[in-house]
C-alpha cells in the first residue's frame, strides 16, 4: 500500500457550543479518490479547509508529504484582485507547471480567458475556479461541491477529466451519480467523527444504514441496562455492602456514558399541504416560439402536460431552460404559438438563486412571513419551532439571520416555506443545490407521492432518473424535444455520445450547437424487423412476466424472519437469485423497450 501524502489525525474543532469535530481523521495516498459525505452542517467543508491548511484545528495533527502539491476548490471562490479569467487561473501556476494548460482548460470549459472576472455568472465562476484548481496538475485535489452551477455536459466532462488525472482527490458533492462514478473510498463524517469505507459511494448508503442500526441496538441495550439498574436502586442500597456501592457507581458510569452519546439527529419530515385538485389539463403548448433579438430560445415547441405529470427540463447553461419554464407557467408570453393553461392551478416556485428569501429576515420571520410564533401549514396553525424541527433546524436557530445560513440550510428553508402552502403545481428550478443526501431522499419521496404536477429543472442525473416521468431536452438552435422517462432513458433514445458537444466545447465564446443524431433505436437502415427481432418481441413479454413472478416468490422467501438462522446457505442463495432475477428483468425490459420503438419506427416508415 502506498504511503499517505496527506494525513489528518484526531482533529478537534469547536466554534462555541457543541464541538463540530471530535477526533475526525482521514488519509490520502497517491491516486486515491475519496468522497467525503455527511449532513449539511456536519463539518465537511470545515474538515476540507483544515486539510487544505486554511483553518487550524484546536487539536490534532495535519501532515503533508514534503514536496507534495495541493489545490483546493472552495464552494465560494474569491476572485478579487484579478482582471480576467486567464489572469485568475494563471495566478495558481508554479514554476515548472505547463503554461498552456490554463488556457486549454478554460477553452474546454467554454471560456476564452478574456472574461471580466467581476462580471462572471455563477456557472462561469465555477468553471473558472475549476480551471484554476486543475491547471497545476497537483498531487492532491480537494474539491468542495465542484458540480454546483454546472450544466450536465460540463459535469460529464469534469468526470472524464478527473478520471484521467493522476491527482489524488477528495470530493464533497450532493450529486450521487458524480460520486458513484468517481469515488473509490468513502469517508462519512457524523457527530464530529469520521468513518471510512474502502469502497465507492455506491456501497455507502447500505453500509451507513447497517452502522446506524447497530448503534441503535447498542443504545437500546444500554437503555435497558440503565432501566434495570435504576429499578434495583429504587429497591434500596445497603450502604454497608461495598459490592452494592460499586454497583451504584457503575450505574452512574452508565448514565454518564448515555449522556455523552450524541444523537445522529432526526430526519427531515416533508409533507405537502393538501391542495385544491387542478383540472386534468395543466399546460398545453402548440408551436410556441420565443426569441431574444436574433436568437431563438424556444422554436416551434409543442407539448401537453396533464395533472400528475412530473416533467424534467435539461440542457446546457444558457440554453433557455428557465425561459421555457417561464413560458409554461405564464411568467413570459410567447412570441408565436398558443399556450393554454388548466383551471384551478395553485403554483409554488422554488428558484435556484434563492432570490425569494429576504436575507435580512430571521429564520423564524421568513417562515411565519413576519412577526409571530405560528405558521399556517395546510390551513392548520403550528408553532414555528415545531415546524422548524421537521426540517432539521434547532430551536436556537429561530433568531438566526437568513444571511448567516449555509446554502443547504437556505434550501431547506425554501422547501419549508413552499410546502407550508397548498399547491397543485410545483415549479422547481435547481432545487437540489446544496441539499444533503438525506434531504434529497425525502424530497424525492415527496415528489413521487405528490398528487399534483411537478416541473423540474435539474442537473442532478440521479435525481431526475428517480423523479420524472418524461424529460424535455435541449437539441440546439431553440429546439426542445420531449422523451419518455428520466435522464438515462433520454440518453438511450438520443444516443449516449450526444452530450459531448456542448457548452464545454466552445471557442471564442460562441456555443457550438449539438448535432442532433437520430436515436439508436429509431434507425431506418433496415426496412423491416429481422426474424430474431420479431421472435424477441413475441417472447420477451412472457420472459418479463416470469421474472416478475420469480422476484415476488424470492421476496416472500426472504421475508421469513427465521430463514437466516435456520439455513444461512438458503438465505444467501435467495439473495443471489433475487439479484440475478432483478438484473435479468431490467435487461429484458430495456431490450423490449428498444425493440418496441424499433417496431413502431418500421411500421410508420
Amino acid at each position: 500500500m502506498a504511503p499517505p501524502i496527506l494525513v489528518l489525525r484526531d482533529i478537534h474543532l469547536t466554534f462555541g457550543g457543541t464541538p463540530l469535530l471530535e477526533g475526525a481523521e482521514f488519509s490520502v495516498s497517491a491516486g486515491d479518490r475519496l468522497c467525503l459525505v455527511g449532513r449539511n452542517g456536519s463539518g465537511k467543508s470545515t474538515l476540507l479547509k483544515i486539510a487544505a491548511g486554511m483553518i487550524e484545528a484546536d487539536k490534532g495533527d495535519r501532515f503533508v508529504q514534503p514536496g507534495a502539491t495541493l489545490r483546493y476548490l472552495p464552494q465560494e471562490p474569491i476572485f478579487s484582485g484579478h482582471r480576467s479569467s486567464l489572469d485568475y487561473v494563471e495566478a495558481e501556476l508554479q514554476p515548472g507547471d505547463d503554461p498552456y494548460r490554463a488556457r486549454y482548460l478554460l477553452e474546454q470549459l467554454g471560456l476564452t480567458g478574456e472574461e471580466d472576472i467581476a462580471n462572471l455568472s455563477g456557472g462561469e465562476a465555477r468553471r473558472c475556479a475549476l480551471a484554476r484548481a486543475l491547471a497545476p496538475s497537483p498531487d492532491i485535489l480537494l474539491l468542495d461541491e465542484p458540480t454546483n452551477h454546472l450544466d450536465l455536459p460540463t459535469i460529464e466532462w469534469l468526470e472524464a477529466e478527473l478520471t484521467s488525472t493522476r491527482s489524488a482527490q477528495v470530493l464533497i458533492s450532493h450529486d450521487r451519480r458524480f460520486l458513484q462514478d468517481l469515488s473509490q473510498a468513502t469517508v462519512w463524517l457524523s457527530l464530529g467523527r469520521t468513518h471510512r469505507l474502502d469502497r465507492g459511494f455506491g456501497a455507502f448508503e447500505e453500509w451507513r444504514d447497517d452502522m446506524l442500526e447497530r448503534e441503535d441496538r447498542e443504545r437500546h441495550k444500554l437503555d435497558r441496562k440503565i432501566a434495570s439498574e435504576t429499578e434495583w436502586l429504587r429497591k434500596g442500597v445497603t450502604a454497608r455492602r461495598k459490592r452494592n456501592q460499586g454497583r451504584l457507581r457503575a450505574l452512574g458510569g452508565l448514565r454518564e456514558q448515555r449522556r455523552s452519546q450524541r444523537s445522529h439527529g432526526g430526519t427531515v419530515k416533508m409533507t405537502a399541504s393538501d391542495p385544491t385538485i387542478s383540472g386534468k389539463l395543466v399546460v398545453e403548448c402548440e408551436s410556441v416560439t420565443k426569441s431574444y433579438g436574433d436568437k431563438a430560445i424556444v422554436k416551434d415547441f409543442s407539448t401537453r402536460i396533464l395533472r400528475g405529470d412530473r416533467i424534467g427540463i435539461v440542457g446546457p447553461n444558457g440554453a433557455g431552460k428557465t425561459t421555457l419554464l417561464n413560458l409554461l407557467t405564464g411568467v413570459l408570453a410567447a412570441d408565436e404559438g398558443r399556450i393554454r393553461r388548466g383551471a384551478n392551478l395553485e403554483m409554488i416556485t422554488i428558484d435556484q438563486k434563492r432570490e425569494t428569501l429576504d436575507t435580512a429576515m430571521t429564520l423564524q420571520s421568513a417562515l411565519v412571513g413576519g412577526p409571530g410564533d405560528f405558521v399556517s401549514v395546510g390551513g392548520e396553525s403550528r408553532h414555528v419551532v415545531s415546524y422548524m424541527k421537521d426540517f432539521l433546524f434547532s430551536p436556537e436557530q429561530a433568531g438566526t439571520a437568513v444571511s448567516a445560513l449555509s446554502g443547504g440550510e437556505r434550501g431547506r428553508l425554501l422547501l419549508a416555506r413552499a410546502l407550508a402552502r397548498p399547491a397543485n403545481l410545483l415549479v422547481l428550478d435547481e432545487p437540489t443545490n446544496d441539499l444533503d443526501l438525506e434531504t434529497l431522499d425525502l424530497l424525492q419521496e415527496l415528489l413521487a407521492d405528490f398528487p399534483g404536477t411537478v416541473l423540474l429543472v435539474s442537473h442532478d442525473r440521479d435525481f431526475l432518473d428517480r423523479v420524472v416521468v418524461s424529460t424535455i431536452a435541449y437539441e440546439g438552435r431553440g429546439n426542445w424535444i420531449e422523451y419518455a422517462g428520466g435522464y438515462s432513458d433520454m440518453l438511450m433514445q438520443r444516443g449516449r455520445d450526444l452530450e459531448t458537444t456542448s457548452s464545454v466545447k466552445r471557442r471564442a465564446g460562441r456555443p457550438v450547437e449539438p448535432q442532433v443524431k437520430a436515436p439508436r433505436v429509431a434507425s431506418t437502415a433496415k426496412a423491416r424487423l429481422s426474424f430474431k427481432e420479431k421472435h424477441a418481441l413475441e417472447t420477451l413479454p412472457r420472459r418479463i412476466a416470469e421474472l416478475g413472478a420469480e422476484i415476488e416468490r424470492l421476496k416472500k422467501v426472504m421475508a421469513d424472519p427465521g430463514l437466516y438462522s435456520r439455513d444461512a446457505k438458503a438465505f444467501a442463495g435467495a439473495v443471489a437469485a433475487l439479484a440475478a432475477a432483478e438484473t435479468g428483468l431490467a435487461v429484458a425490459e430495456d431490450e423490449w423497450f428498444v425493440l418496441e420503438l424499433r417496431r413502431e419506427e418500421v411500421d410508420g416508415a
